[in-house]
């Protein structure tokens, strides 16, 4: 839902399609990547749903192809062209990866995969395939230099570059604290 909220809030105001906005935003961890190890499969299903629902072919077509391309697969990897309303989602899904949440939900996800939280001898990683991304098994803090650090320069729209500025800013006054406090310097 802050996926979602944040997608709306984008979308007003860099004046996309609020509906297709949000189905985009509705739809876009379906059957998500990380999980299934396809990179299509969620826009697949998307695409399957909202045909099941009726929507016709061209918006269902529109969504998916959105879906396709939202997500983050490797700091060195292509990405794939978006529409105005895919942007606004992607930037809203890439704005919960920064600031306070954006940390919790790295740590969580970290401690879930069974991730080291940090060790200063293992290197941080850019991948150029998603397989390399997800094969990947980094710590939680190295996973700042290899995605959430990189997020902010990578936004579409104005309005989540103004928003992001601030997320990025706690997240690297957050690991100043963090490595201060692992050294022992605080």
């Amino acid at each position: 839902m802050r996926v979602f909220r944040m997608a709306q809030r984008l979308a007003r105001a860099e004046g996309a399609d609020l509906e297709t906005v949000e189905l985009i935003a509705a739809l876009h961890d379906v059957s998500d990547f990380k999980f299934t190890g396809d990179d299509m499969s969620g826009a697949r299903e998307a695409k399957r749903w909202l045909l099941e629902q009726g929507v016709d072919e061209d918006m269902a077509g529109l969504v998916s192809g959105n879906v396709a391309g939202i997500s983050f697969k490797g700091a060195d990897t292509v990405t794939m062209p978006l529409t105005l309303e895919g942007e606004c989602v992607q930037d809203a899904d890439r704005l919960d990866a920064l600031g306070a949440i954006g940390i919790a939900r790295c740590f969580t996800y970290g401690g879930s995969k069974g991730r080291d939280l940090h060790d200063p001898l293992i290197p941080v990683q850019h991948h150029s395939t998603t397989k390399q991304y997800l094969d990947h098994r980094g710590t939680s803090i190295n996973h700042f230099y290899e995605k959430l650090l990189l997020l902010k320069d990578r936004l579409n729209t104005k309005s989540a570059r103004e928003i992001a500025e601030q997320r990025h800013a706690f997240m690297e006054a957050y690991l100043e604290q963090f490595y201060a406090e692992w050294d022992s310097r605080a």
